[in-house]
């Protein structure tokens, strides 16, 4: 008995969302048949939040068996692009989601949506609305009060039916005239107040060029693009939730058996030190506060993707935050540490200098250079080792040598020994300052040869080990240290506030004269390392094999934490 208990409390929990999926299948509701959708709008580029939606969309119907559809929700040609439809696509492909041959629009349906529309009018379920949009929303009430019915609630289907075709036909001006559904207003939930199913647009649209001029609005065209697909789960955000009764609504005008998708909503994700809103991503492009979509201090799936975030790390996240009905705003260290454990896994450690010092190893042959053979990476042997040249003179960082160090400075300083990784004990025998600037220029060591790294006497303690490069066979690199875009926990929470103020003037820093281990010399873009000591860092689509371009993905340890403490 107490075995079975024990079997019991190990089993994984299962997200609310997921529970209702299996009781579905138990029920067999839709004879047991799993279909869900991603439904983006192509407006501007997805999002770390968008990457939660994704995984549970995609995720979901991989998990039993189902399908999920791609569906843009183009149904705004003044706001999408092509361009933003490539992007997508290619984001969900990176994260490691196919849709097959499932690729849709809701453009595909615009026939049978105007078809619906028509039909809502004929059964006095729907009117042609003449009045401007601020006077429709002022008759909306509070949700306190009731509504105003509009003067034209009761137009003739037959009037308002002539006049839904003239507005296709592009007789009457944008904003002139509107198509509501007549439900009810005095109903508590303001969606059900007569909404808004279709206004005029003069614009053409990327996929059907001038053949409409009315478009759909979204929760016009969401729910009855569901029931076009055959889809059974609907998993929305929850800021959808109060749309569901007008999402059912349409639904039950609409169907024609017993099907009928179900929405379900969840909480968005939401990060300290970022902003989520599409509209405030864009304008950070448009006003140049970041290079665009994808640089790498963007929340944006591209952006993550070019300063070295690997899809796993992105589902791993996903996967610890989980999916529930509470609002909440995770911390972007988390997001941070499920990058570093990741790439501590896979990615191979080199030596890169950022800030190089050299030293002069002074009893060390002129002419000589041996080979140090070196893990790739102590987490996974099976990655191998690499050969690192040395020579009598390397680049060290700066802050690892200081000529008055405090108590317990475990690094460089005059007459203290320390380890070069891989290589030998040194020991710092003097240095030499710019007589102009007061600033150590060179600094001269002494080696021990009995200490090589594998060798017999390779075990000699000494407290420090450092990080090197040969400065005869360095490699010349830009290196942009990226960090939080924000320097507020919540910028676009502060009321009255303008999130731009909480912008981080410290977000990027490029060094140059970075000196880099030879290996990394033919490095391609998105190739990912550790520099030992200093961080994961990632190759930029900037390199080339003249100048390499380096973007730092994430420091060893949260750096921040010491910061909020």
């Amino acid at each position: 008995m107490m075995a079975e208990e024990s079997k019991e409390e190990q089993k994984p929990s299962v997200s609310f969302i997921e529970q209702f999926i299996i009781d579905d299948i138990s029920d067999g509701k839709n004879n047991g048949r799993i279909h869900t959708r991603f439904p983006p709008e192509p407006n501007g580029y997805l999002h770390i939040g968008h990457a939660k939606a994704i995984c549970l969309d995609f995720g979901m119907a991989q998990k039993y068996g189902g399908k999920c559809n791609l569906r843009f929700d183009d149904t705004n040609p003044v706001k999408e692009e092509v361009e933003y439809i490539d992007s997508i696509k290619e984001d969900i492909h990176w994260l490691g989601f196919d849709w097959e041959e499932r690729e849709y629009y809701a453009s595909d349906y615009f026939g049978k949506l105007f078809e619906f529309a028509v039909d809502l009018i004929k059964r006095s379920l729907a009117y042609v609305d003449d009045q401007p949009a601020d006077v429709i929303s002022a008759q909306k009430g509070t949700p306190s009060q009731p509504g105003q019915s509009s003067p034209f609630r009761n137009r003739p289907p037959a009037e308002s039916l002539d006049l839904f075709y003239r507005m296709n036909e592009g007789e009457f001006a944008e904003g002139s005239r509107v198509l509501r559904a007549r439900i009810d207003m005095s109903s508590p939930n303001m969606h059900m107040r007569d909404p808004i199913i279709y206004r005029i647009i003069k614009a053409p649209h990327h996929r059907t060029g001038e053949n409409w001029k009315v478009y759909p609005m979204y929760d016009f065209a969401h729910g009855q693009s569901d029931y076009f697909e055959g889809i059974t789960h609907s998993l929305c955000t929850l800021e959808f939730e109060v749309h569901r009764p007008l999402y059912d609504w349409l639904i039950d005008q609409l169907k024609t058996s017993d099907y009928r998708p179900r929405q379900i909503e969840f909480n968005r994700l939401n990060l300290t030190y970022t902003i989520m809103s599409k509209r405030k991503l864009l304008e950070l492009v448009r006003e140049g506060r970041v290079s665009g979509w994808d640089d790498p201090r963007m929340p944006t799936l591209c952006g993550l993707r070019r300063r070295g975030y690997t899809p796993e790390s992105i589902r791993n996240f996903v996967d610890m935050i989980g999916y529930t009905k509470v609002e909440a705003i995770n911390d972007v260290s988390l997001l941070e540490y499920a990058v570093r454990e990741d790439l501590n896994k896979k990615a191979p450690r080199v030596f890169g200098v950022l800030d190089p010092l050299k030293v002069i190893i002074t009893n060390y042959p002129a002419g000589k250079v041996e080979e140090m053979e070196i893990l790739n990476n102590p987490e996974d042997e099976s990655m191998g080792t690499r050969k690192v040249p040395f020579c009598n003179e390397i680049y060290i960082e700066k802050d690892d040598f200081m000529e008055n160090p405090p108590h317990k400075y475990f690094r460089l300083a005059p007459g203290t020994e320390v380890r070069l990784k891989g290589a030998y004990i040194i020991k710092c025998e003097s240095f030499r300052k710019n007589e102009m600037t007061g600033m150590i220029e060179e600094v001269f060591c002494t080696y021990d040869p009995a200490t090589r790294s594998g060798g017999e006497a390779s075990d000699r303690k000494v407290k420090g080990t450092l990080h090197w490069v040969s400065a005869r066979h360095a490699v010349d690199a830009e290196v942009r240290l990226y960090d939080r875009l924000f320097d507020h926990e919540d910028p676009a929470g502060q009321k009255d506030e303008d999130y731009r103020k909480f912008l981080n003037p410290g977000s990027l820093k490029v060094l140059s004269g970075c000196m880099l281990e030879p290996s990394l010399r033919n490095a391609e873009p998105l190739d990912k390392f550790q520099f030992q000591r200093l961080g994961y860092f990632c190759v930029d689509y900037d390199s080339t094999p003249e100048q390499l371009v380096f973007n730092r993905t994430v420091s060893l340890k949260d750096t921040w934490a010491k910061i909020r403490k």
